[in-house]
């Protein structure tokens, strides 16, 4: 596993943390954001929702939406880049919305935490064309699919999920824990 360089959050001012529960939350952005840098709203409220929940549920939520201000303040592809692997390395697990039409910078986030084996969380839009690969995902990688829904439904099925996939990775991680010991 590879580790999160020294590079530090523009929001928090800290390297993402290990042995905190976190998720990274990925999805459409730039496709959603206006030439006034204003996100779409409908997108944004079921992003904030889902980090909301998420750290009420006591996780470290890393989004680059959050952490860009919805599109207002785009960091350059060399600071997201770094950041957004070294948040996903770090991630306990990876969620995402994988956009349709699909988003190009989500499509690689996912590769990244396909090859860093991390939980995956797919957010699929009923009646929605996704990639082959996107769809084949779990042949090859640890995937949970969910049907995006309404907002509430959405989060109540993401926080389940996440929660099952955390407490694995610790029954996991205790286990090789032992072993070494």
């Amino acid at each position: 596993m590879t580790t999160p360089a020294t590079t530090t959050s523009p929001t928090t001012g800290t390297t993402p943390s290990r042995g905190t529960r976190s998720v990274f939350l990925g999805g459409p952005f730039k496709a959603l954001v206006d030439a006034d840098g204003t996100m779409d709203t409908e997108a944004r409220t079921r992003i904030e929702a889902v980090i909301d929940r998420l750290e009420k549920e006591g996780y470290e939520v890393h989004n680059a939406h959050r952490r860009e201000s919805w599109g207002a303040k785009f960091l350059t592809p060399d600071e997201c880049t770094r950041l957004d692997y070294d948040e996903i390395s770090a991630s306990t697990v990876f969620v995402a919305f994988p956009g349709s039409p699909a988003s190009p910078g989500t499509h690689i986030e996912i590769g990244w935490a396909s090859a860093l084996r991390k939980p995956i969380v797919l957010l699929l839009e009923e009646d929605q064309d996704y990639a082959f690969l996107v769809r084949g995902l779990h042949t090859v990688a640890d995937v949970t699919y969910l049907t995006v829904g309404d907002t509430e439904s959405l989060v109540t099925q993401v926080i389940d999920t996440v929660n099952r996939l955390a407490e694995r990775a610790d029954r996991t991680e205790r286990a090789a824990r032992a072993d070494i010991a």
